[in-house]
């Protein structure tokens, strides 16, 4: 009997290395929010000036994002995976004197480069592993390697609350050198990475534009679909959130006067990962039977209340809440979207690019929560994600509806 294949044998190779791409850029967002802590802490600087890292990182995404398509529209997927390992790399390296003179712009410019290198993985890898095998099971292959990215994303904050936190008595200098051995074994596992994607045969894809649909991106001027201008606001506030709530976990845990250590905490912001990988799943399997706006408006309705929750509240339950959010808020992003794109035809592709663009609401927002969270105390500063999130239930109850603006 004939076993199913989901891809061929000159494609398992390929395959697998396209994989290990979710892994590494999760792992790397994983460990982003608990430098955020831990920089307060070794560099002495405040809550609002620390979540700059946030804004390092996500303003990379913003304005590497159409080079680096234009990279490989010219050069291919394969040579444009190598450039981003590289840049992935030399971040990583960077981070080595960034330690030994404990300078925290230095940090912000290494993570920079470093998550400039990821905005050329992540947008090389999305498209490229449905090529890698048969079409009928592109879908298949791709779930599989975004749950590698998860897992990626939850082994982060354990690595960083073991090596970051762990050990007080041995003093700053310690904890400085623990990020510097961190990072580089990560940029030497990239590199390795990166000389396995050289050596090795890979498939490219070409996109053809026939005449047909270079007519049809003509028709209708992109910023007249009213579903598409919005799902790029919602978006915007949702990627704001999200990063947002996981900059400021550790503190929020930290300040309640509960006994959460620095190192307990990230062990509660992986777990609040795992939910948030679990909510995808659930939310992936709810859909068959609930339209996905209507579970998005739902989704976002219920963050709402636990973010009342998180922001007034007292006691663990408060902390539960918090850790709540990350499972309800899992489908938002790929869910606006897709509603976003919805009906847009042959112009969904360049929708698309403006979409991921508005994930540099994880770069400006945060620093306003920043700024709150000094002001006012760190559970203030979560209404700015709930107020994100009604943006988000807008769009999921009426925004979404496609039809041109007037």
């Amino acid at each position: 009997m004939n076993q199913p294949n989901t891809a061929a044998p000159r494609y398992l190779l390929p395959l697998v290395l396209v994989t290990s791409l979710f892994f590494l850029w999760g792992l790397a967002y994983g460990l982003l929010d608990v430098l955020n802590k831990h920089f307060q802490e070794v560099l002495h600087i405040n809550k609002q000036r620390s979540t700059l890292l946030q804004a390092a990182y996500f303003g990379a995404y913003f304005l590497f994002a159409l080079p680096a398509g234009i990279f490989m529209n010219k050069l291919g997927y394969k040579k444009g995976i190598i450039a981003g390992l590289l840049l992935y790399a030399t971040g990583a390296l960077l981070f080595y004197p960034s330690a030994e003179s404990a300078s925290f712009p230095f940090f912000l410019m290494a993570l920079f480069i470093l998550a400039g290198g990821l905005t050329f993985l992540e947008t090389a890898a999305n498209p490229y592993i449905t090529i890698l095998g048969k079409p009928e099971t592109s879908a298949f292959r791709l779930n599989l390697s975004q749950s590698f990215n998860g897992v990626g994303s939850f082994l982060g904050p354990i690595i960083g609350g073991a090596l970051f936190f762990g050990n007080k008595a041995k003093g700053e200098e310690r904890h400085l050198a623990n990020v510097q051995f961190v990072y580089i074994v990560i940029a030497a596992i990239v590199l390795f990475v990166a000389f396995l994607f050289y050596r090795i045969r890979m498939p490219e894809a070409r996109e053809e534009v026939s005449e047909e649909n270079a007519e049809q991106q003509a028709v209708r001027p992109l910023f007249q679909n009213r579903h598409f201008t919005l799902a790029i606001l919602a978006q915007f506030f949702y990627v704001a959130a999200q990063v947002g709530i996981a900059a400021l976990f550790i503190n929020y845990c930290t300040e309640k006067d509960l006994g959460i250590t620095n190192e307990n905490a990230s062990y509660l912001l992986s777990a609040s990962l795992v939910l948030f990988t679990a909510g995808r799943f659930a939310g992936t399997a709810l859909m068959k039977i609930i339209d996905p706006a209507r579970l998005l408006s739902i989704f976002a309705a219920i963050n709402i209340v636990l973010c009342c929750a998180v922001v007034w509240m007292q006691g663990m339950i408060s902390v539960y809440a918090l850790m709540a959010v990350f499972f309800f808020e899992s489908i938002m992003f790929p869910t606006i979207f897709a509603l976003g794109v919805k009906g847009l035809g042959a112009n969904t592709k360049r929708g698309s690019s403006f979409i991921i663009m508005s994930i540099a609401g994880g770069a400006l927002v945060p620093y306003l929560m920043g700024w709150l969270a000094g002001e006012f105390g760190t559970p203030f500063s979560y209404t700015v994600p709930l107020a994100c999130f009604i943006v988000v239930l807008y769009y999921g109850a009426a925004g979404h509806k496609p039809k041109p603006t007037v």
